[in-house]
């Protein structure tokens, strides 16, 4: 199966965290996508690994996203070495998308920056004709997406572009809300961690609310991207001719 758009997260809950809203409103317009988890985000505090990928597949099926699959490396102690970049390479020749999502170059977790790096790399070798992959016994054709975004998290992040998500909110909020056991519950009794406040639930609000405001939308979502956005026809930036 081919999709348009891969979200890359280095752990379960960073897609929807940063881009459910922009994946959300592609599914709408008809583009498939696919999830990919480098881990099972089983050093989180509260939950387990195992409660995690439940979450996550609940989450997928809010989403409509097509498929999820998870590489199993180890959450903190994944590298960017070779075996774990040709595991990408694998699954970006396997689903040939022309976008990827991947976590903020830097953020509070090192996880995040980490990941950035590694789907960057294995974006960059997938493309190689001499970097040779199989997949069902079969080999695989060299495959690069045409753009990397690189969604925004913990640590604020100034944008290269913002993705208009008005019409969506209700129905992000309701996807991330999915991993239940990491979010504010005033009946769960485990520790504290930075993401489980009332505080950012509410975060998960006013950030989308203050991008969106930005770039004259309702609600956004910002990405960076290292490749230089270039445009054909200065309307197709939603001038109006009235």
């Amino acid at each position: 199966m081919t999709v348009d758009i891969l979200a890359i997260g280095a752990h379960p809950d960073d897609i929807e965290l940063g881009c459910s809203g922009t994946l959300l409103k592609h599914i709408s317009l008809g583009y498939k996508v696919g999830l990919l988890d480098l881990t099972h985000g089983e050093l989180g505090t509260r939950g387990s690994g195992e409660l995690r990928l439940k979450e996550a597949e609940q989450a997928r099926q809010q989403l409509g996203a097509e498929f999820r699959i998870n590489l199993n490396l180890a959450d903190g102690f994944f590298k960017n070495n070779r075996e774990n970049k040709l595991k990408l390479v694998e699954a970006i020749r396997e689903y040939r998308p022309k976008i990827i999502f991947a976590n903020a170059i830097a953020d509070r977790h090192p996880d995040h920056g980490r990941g950035a790096r590694l789907v960057a790399d294995a974006v960059f070798l997938s493309g190689l004709i001499k970097i040779e992959s199989r997949s069902n016994n079969q080999k695989q054709q060299p495959w690069r997406p045409q753009y990397v975004f690189h969604y925004i998290q913990d640590r604020y992040i100034q944008p290269d572009i913002i993705v208009d998500i008005s019409g969506f909110m209700e129905k992000r909020l309701e996807v991330i809300k999915a991993f239940s056991s990491q979010f504010f519950d005033k009946t769960n009794n485990e520790p504290e961690t930075p993401i489980s406040s009332r505080q950012f639930l509410d975060s998960l609000y006013y950030r989308p609310l203050e991008l969106g405001r930005m770039a004259g939308f309702e609600f956004g979502e910002g990405f960076t991207c290292e490749k230089k956005i270039g445009i054909g026809n200065l309307m197709d930036l939603g001038v109006t001719t009235s």
